[in-house]
């Protein structure tokens, strides 16, 4: 298509037929589409799609717009609202990372600290693009992916399938993590017998998917039998799925 053909699609397109295309993409692809033209640019810098970008990553956010601090929050118009909303979001995943970060010993964290960070998260009030956005990648640790799906899961109430499709869409579902777990020595006739040692290496979409004993560890932590939960990524070199009993 020449730049004549553009021109003229864009002189023959109703306003409203365009904005309802901008409004149904997501953020990337409003920035990608308003620099194709000045008129995409003018568009998509309008009230109508950033407005509605904003309502669905932040569906609780915006819910009284007649109150005085919504209105002084809308004075700069919805694209402001939403590059300041989003660089605060951004500050506050900083702190989740260098928490996890400062946590870790020997490249794995201990689960009382692993469940503060989760903690962490929801106290922040991150919601669940937002785990998307800055949990969910590729080149962060993996630990930092596991806290993002255990969180969506346990504290949002995120559906299953939302969060694989998440994971799949981040190309991170293979990522593998190890968890281990002592449990107290079971007695045998007046002696305890030696703690046992359980390990799992599963991938994250797996622990999505079907993991519940493991889930289930991380989410109660060290309690009752269980006197130590431990997670770290998985070595290349380990086998999906071990259990070692010592």
């Amino acid at each position: 298509m020449n730049m004549h053909q553009s021109i003229s699609i864009q002189n023959s397109l109703p306003d409203d037929i365009a904005l309802k295309i901008a409004s149904s993409l997501q953020v990337s692809d409003v920035c990608s589409l308003g620099s194709c033209s000045r008129f995409w640019r003018e568009l998509c810098g309008s009230d109508y799609v950033w407005e509605a970008l904003c309502k669905e990553r932040w569906p609780g956010h915006f819910v009284d717009e007649n109150s005085s601090a919504s209105q002084s929050q809308f004075h700069e118009g919805w694209r402001s609202l939403y590059i300041s909303k989003h660089s605060e979001i951004s500050g506050k995943a900083d702190l989740v990372t260098n928490f996890v970060e400062r946590a870790l010993a020997y490249e794995s964290i201990e689960v009382g600290n692993y469940l503060k960070a989760i903690e962490l998260l929801n106290s922040l009030q991150f919601g669940f693009k937002d785990v998307q956005i800055f949990l969910l990648k590729p080149k962060l640790n993996v630990l930092l992916n596991l806290a993002g799906l255990h969180y969506c899961i346990f504290w949002l109430g995120i559906p299953v399938e939302y969060v694989i499709e998440a994971l799949d869409s981040s190309q991170i579902s293979e990522r593998q993590v190890c968890v281990q777990w002592w449990k107290l020595g079971r007695w045998f006739y007046g002696f305890r017998l030696r703690d046992e040692v359980h390990s799992r290496n599963v991938s994250l979409g797996d622990l999505a998917a079907s993991n519940e004993e493991v889930l289930g560890v991380l989410h109660r932590g060290a309690i009752h039998e269980v006197i130590r939960v431990q997670i770290s990524a998985a070595k290349p070199s380990g086998t999906s799925w071990s259990h070692q009993v010592a």
